[in-house]
């Protein structure tokens, strides 16, 4: 027998007797994400600037709490600031000829620094007060609106939908072959329809055993948003 037949036999042939294929699955297309926004801060909302089915980009201003007071912070906090760096320019001449020591010098420059954070702090305080985006999605639920009081409780959820995730539920017999990196065949129900190319993102190493089964979930593009999320599929390996 010649070597390659025997690097055949020796190499080849066990892996391919060993190998299982994994038949058609059903999958379910989901979101790759659902944001939930709610406020860092308590209080009253000013405005909703979207609604349900909206498109939102990241970094887009979905709501705004009243922030007068947090306002009327801001500008005090200013005028403080405004008034220690008049003070500070007017004593740096004094300081110069020696009328006010060291100690009063370094005095009024702390303060100017105070003044400074203090500012600061009303500044980001302020921010806290205007809801954005940190995706890109589509609202898919509101349930505040102006006037309402907000918390901790979210009033809006986003969904992102590009990529989508693809939810697979295997059998525990196919475990191991599926590799994270591998592509598969995605089959989308009507009336969408379609065939398209996903890869698998992530396999799940815990198995449910109560079912006998095991996760995996693959990535499919999406970068024209023209598929949506919830529908049913089957998935070829």
């Amino acid at each position: 027998m010649k070597f390659y037949q025997l690097f055949f036999f020796l190499i080849i042939m066990p892996s391919l007797v060993f190998a299982v294929e994994v038949p058609t699955l059903e999958g379910m297309i989901e979101p790759n994400e659902l944001v939930e926004f709610s406020s860092q801060v308590p209080g009253i909302i000013e405005q909703i600037n979207v609604d349900r089915g909206d498109y939102v980009q990241r970094e887009q201003v979905l709501a705004k709490l009243k922030s007068g007071v947090a306002e009327a912070a801001v500008n005090l906090a200013f005028a403080r600031l405004e008034f220690s760096l008049r003070k500070a320019e007017r004593n740096q001449e004094l300081h110069r000829k020696q009328l006010i020591s060291n100690h009063e010098k370094d005095e009024i420059e702390t303060e100017v620094q105070l003044a400074q954070l203090e500012l600061q702090k009303s500044q980001e305080f302020l921010k806290l007060r205007t809801i954005m985006s940190t995706t890109a999605g589509f609202v898919v639920e509101r349930t505040g609106a102006a006037g309402e009081y907000v918390g901790e409780e979210p009033f809006l959820i986003v969904a992102r939908i590009d990529p989508l995730n693809v939810e697979v539920v295997v059998p525990v017999e196919y475990f191991g072959a599926i590799k994270k990196g591998q592509y598969a065949q995605v089959v989308l129900e009507e009336p969408v329809g379609g065939t398209y190319k996903a890869k698998v993102v992530i396999v799940d190493h815990v198995i449910d055993a109560a079912s006998g089964t095991f996760r995996v979930r693959l990535e499919l593009p999406n970068q024209k948003l023209k598929l949506p999320a919830g529908l049913k599929c089957l998935v070829t390996f």
